[in-house]
């Protein structure tokens, strides 16, 4: 609890020091980010969507990265060098200090393996570093991962996994350390004005590059038009989740810009097959053709957004051009309704965040071609719960959007169809095999065939339907010179700003 006090005293300086703006920024030295909604965790090794990964990515150092371009790269690790087909070693930087002083060392890197791959931690991202069995410093400044097997896709993972202290980890707990995270990188954390914002300040003894901003506000603003509003009128440099119709306004202003990119993060329902109406194979069939993706990407999502066939991106290692799923037939559906019978009326679990004309656009299609569909809006924190609940106790029916942040078909395939994982809502030996087996094969041809066979198992037997690839688009301020990427990292020192 000393510690933990020690922190807080800190972040209650650093934030005096700071003289944060938290409602306004109106020079460089200042940035106001708008988020949807506030983090809900702080802690890296937590959930991983975007709202809270936005924050701490500027907090932490990952073990590696990917630069602008999406090669991987340095960050903490130097180099690395493959041992085995099981085990690689890591070169460290030496010169790396947490936000507390501490230097970090191998055996922080170690506990931060060890730590997210604990089942007793109930890590959501447990399932994209399963396949590492163990972390051994063999230096001060290296260190080894073993892993069960060959593991192709483990860098792609590894540009998520944060360093944390594990001094400060084990003397506060989880808890406290969510609340008051100690990183290593460019930012340090200040303050949580829960339902408000997260204050951050520059690290300016950071290793690496540093940020061009003194501090930075995250706020949560769920209302797309005020976050609008808030960059047309320089209230905010940089807001999050605009769609088309709303970034398109932006074309004549004279302050904000409009800036997007296609990411890897795709769009779905997830429909539950342990659960009546959707144990019946032919209803799942039915919601697939009733859905029209084309009318939804042209006719409301400005034709930025990709129809997608597959739970996989052209960002992802793993993308197939053969793959073409069930297309939008009305009659089919119909017929399929028909045949199996029309169910009861079920729920559609929305999360506040998702763009609700969306939602309200397949309640419809679904409705057009005979379900009766009830929307159940709820905030993101709930949703993720729900999604997380098992087959057993989740939604029916729910609408979610799907990003590893790695660019490989693992990540993005084997923590939703993998039985026994914290998302996944099915169980099929076969899918299991096709999975395993492609996250530990050398093969890059053999990999890419095993997903291409899961790929049309899916298309088949429908426990999704892929919906779209999704756009990210940002309003940001006209001096703010920054790209979007693909995987969706947001790198505040990466950013620069032109007078």
């Amino acid at each position: 609890m000393k510690l933990l006090k020690t922190l807080q005293s800190l972040a209650v300086a650093a934030c005096v020091a700071g003289t944060f703006l938290p409602l306004s920024a109106t020079a460089k030295d200042d940035v106001v980010i708008d988020l949807v909604n506030e983090p809900s965790s702080l802690d890296p090794h937590m959930q991983w969507n975007p709202d809270s990964y936005f924050v701490y990515r500027n907090i932490f150092d990952n073990l590696v990265t990917r630069d602008d371009e999406g090669k991987i790269a340095p960050q903490v690790a130097t180099s690395w060098r493959q041992l085995s087909d099981s085990e690689i070693e890591f070169q460290l930087r030496t010169d790396i200090v947490f936000h507390n002083g501490a230097k970090l060392t191998a055996d922080d890197v170690v506990y931060s393996v060890k730590r997210i791959t604990d089942p007793k931690l109930g890590s959501p991202q447990l399932g994209q570093y399963d396949k590492i069995k163990n972390a051994v410093a063999t230096g001060p400044a290296s260190v080894k991962l073993v892993t069960d097997g060959p593991y192709p896709a483990l860098l792609a993972q590894l540009v998520k996994l944060s360093i944390v202290p594990a001094s400060v980890v084990e003397a506060v707990g989880k808890d406290a350390f969510n609340v008051a995270p100690v990183g290593s990188g460019p930012y340090k954390f200040v303050e949580w004005r829960r339902g408000v914002s997260v204050a951050l300040a520059r690290n300016d003894a950071y290793w690496g590059m540093k940020g061009p901003f003194k501090t930075a506000v995250f706020r949560a603003v769920p209302d797309a038009a005020t976050r609008l509003a808030n960059v047309q009128t320089g209230a905010s440099q940089i807001v999050r989740a605009l769609d088309s119709d709303l970034s398109g306004q932006l074309a004549n202003s004279r302050n904000a810009k409009r800036v997007y990119t296609l990411t890897e993060r795709l769009s779905y329902l997830r429909i539950n097959p342990t659960k009546p109406p959707f144990n019946n194979a032919k209803l799942r069939q039915a919601a697939a053709y009733a859905i029209d993706k084309a009318g939804i990407t042209e006719g409301i999502l400005g034709n930025l957004d990709k129809p997608l066939a597959q739970m996989v991106t052209p960002a992802h290692l793993g993308w197939s051009d053969k793959i073409k799923g069930i297309s939008f037939d009305l009659d089919k559906a119909k017929a399929l309704l028909k045949e199996a019978g029309v169910p009861p009326k079920f729920d559609f679990l929305v999360g506040t965040f998702f763009d609700q004309r969306v939602a309200q656009a397949i309640q419809q299609q679904l409705r057009t071609a005979g379900f009766d569909v009830n929307i159940v809006l709820v905030d993101t924190l709930s949703f993720l719960k729900q999604i997380q609940a098992g087959a057993p106790n989740g939604p029916t029916l729910a609408l979610v959007t799907s990003s590893c942040a790695c660019q490989d078909a693992d990540g993005a395939l084997y923590s939703l169809f993998r039985s026994g994982g914290s998302w996944s809502i099915i169980d099929n030996k076969e899918i299991d095999s096709l999975l395993d087996n492609a996250r530990a094969g050398l093969d890059e041809k053999r990999r890419l065939a095993d997903y291409e066979k899961v790929g049309e198992f899916i298309a088949n037997d429908v426990p999704t339907v892929p919906l779209y690839q999704m756009v990210a688009i940002f309003g940001v301020a006209k001096q703010l010179n920054w790209r979007p990427t693909p995987n969706e990292s947001f790198f505040l020192n990466r950013m620069s700003w032109s007078e």
